[in-house]
């Protein structure tokens, strides 16, 4: 039992807090003017309103996400989520300097976003999806640091199954930093640094899993190619060993212990842009969750995901542009042929992705919930700035599902609380990342 816990919850946290293809983009979007407005609330009986908006993988499979009683908000179209000026000055100081390297590597990146989408062409630059993705990588989410909470649960055919993991996770960017006291090490927190995150992990529940403690470094090297690149490393502490292991992540395709989830599918992508091909397949407008309206774990257990427990369809939903991308293993054993993501053109953060398995048939679905650091509607002010960010302006993933459409089966991971509040000393990072800790006192 301590074995499969650790197995499922090590590869569900090392991706936690950070931290299908279709041959187009959904043909009606872009191209259909909305039956909708901002300020609209849909019912499940105006459903058809929405399906000119979505993908045809959610609409063929609307049962999971659509149902009786659902409440939909319409948002704006277009809301104006742009980065913090420090980042979009980063954007600018290094403007020109990164490019694709072999393997889709990314080189020459020091801070701010890579490539600029307004100068990405979609159709006409080979390099597209790589330079897109590498976005999507290193989109703004602010510094890390401050423990979010997180509920994980298991769902087969709408019923939610005794597994699930509860704790607190900590994520820190060691690299590309753009406040304005890292700018003479090029965005290292540290000098001469060589990871570019580290996430922490504390289980508090359930009983028998109660204690582990997972800490992840992803290094820079990862941005380079293949042949060249280091694997995350991962250590756990294990209550019943009473001892510190270190496990393996070269393996991030694998599913994660029988659940739906792979390490790489947390926020759609949370793998290495490398080890694939990508291809930038349409530019389109699809209508996705947004900025969410209702207080999920941990302010409240009990909200209403429908009858799959997979469903944001009882939140605020908006019109926004969206980049469709390809995903296409160079790894002939990758479980997926292939994977195509709907990510935002502004916030780059992803509304959709759907795995297609090694038949080409439709495996996964997997979509997302997002909170705005300005809107402090539902809890006030939770997310200030800090020393060398005024505003933070953080459109930030807060949930992810995924739906199993081959066997009804689905994961929902929540997180409320998250943001990307730094923790306040360099002190207490090096307390966090030090591999001593999972031990100490114990």
């Amino acid at each position: 039992m301590y074995r499969k816990r650790f197995s499922i919850f090590a590869g569900v946290a090392i991706s936690l807090l950070l931290a299908q293809v279709t041959t187009a983009a959904n043909e009606d979007a872009g191209s259909a003017a909305p039956t909708f407005q901002e300020g609209d609330v849909l019912s499940f009986d105006d459903v058809d309103k929405l399906k000119p908006f979505l993908p045809e993988q959610v609409w063929d499979n609307r049962d999971f996400f659509f149902y009786e009683g659902m409440k939909l908000e319409i948002g704006p179209t277009q809301f104006d989520y742009s980065n913090p000026k420090e980042f979009t000055a980063a954007t600018e100081r290094y403007d020109g300097g990164p490019r694709i390297g072999p393997d889709n590597s990314l080189e020459n990146y020091f801070a701010g976003e890579p490539f600029k989408m307004s100068e990405i062409d979609c159709l006409g630059d080979p390099q597209a999806g790589a330079k897109i993705m590498w976005n999507h990588r290193r989109q703004w989410r602010g510094s890390g640091g401050v423990p979010a909470t997180f509920y994980y649960s298991y769902w087969d055919r709408g019923e939610q199954l005794p597994l699930y993991y509860e704790g607190t996770g900590t994520g820190v960017n060691l690299a590309h930093r753009v406040e304005g006291q890292y700018q003479e090490t090029d965005g290292d927190l540290f000098r001469g640094e060589k990871r570019n995150q580290a996430q922490a992990i504390d289980v508090d529940a359930p009983f028998d899993a109660r204690g582990i403690m997972l800490l992840t470094f992803r290094y820079k090297s990862s941005d380079g190619p293949r042949a060249t690149a280091k694997n995350d490393d991962t250590w756990v502490y294990v209550p019943t060993l009473r001892r510190v292991r270190r496990i393996s992540t070269a393996q991030r395709t694998d599913a994660v212990a029988g659940t739906d989830f792979t390490m790489d599918d947390l926020f759609s992508f949370n793998g290495i842009v490398p080890q694939y091909e990508w291809e930038c397949m349409a530019e389109t407008q699809v209508l996705a969750p947004m900025n969410t309206t209702v207080k999920a774990f941990p302010y409240e257990r009990d909200h209403n995901f429908g009858p799959y427990g997979l469903s944001y369809a009882d939140d605020r939903w908006e019109l926004r542009d969206t980049m469709v991308v390809k995903m296409i293993p160079k790894n002939d054993d990758h479980p997926y042929l292939h994977k195509i993501i709907y990510l935002d053109k502004e916030t780059l953060t992803a509304h959709y992705s759907f795995a297609y398995d090694r038949k080409g048939e439709l495996w996964k679905i997997i979509t997302h919930n997002k909170r705005w650091s300005e809107d402090h509607d539902l809890t006030g002010n939770y997310y200030p700035g800090w020393p060398g960010i005024e505003k933070p302006r953080d459109l930030h993933i807060v949930s992810d599902t995924i739906v199993n459409t081959q066997t009804g089966t689905g994961n929902r991971i929540e997180f409320w609380d998250r943001t990307g509040l730094p923790l306040k000393s360099k002190g207490k990072v090096r307390r966090l990342i030090d591999v001593g800790r999972l031990t100490k006192g114990r």
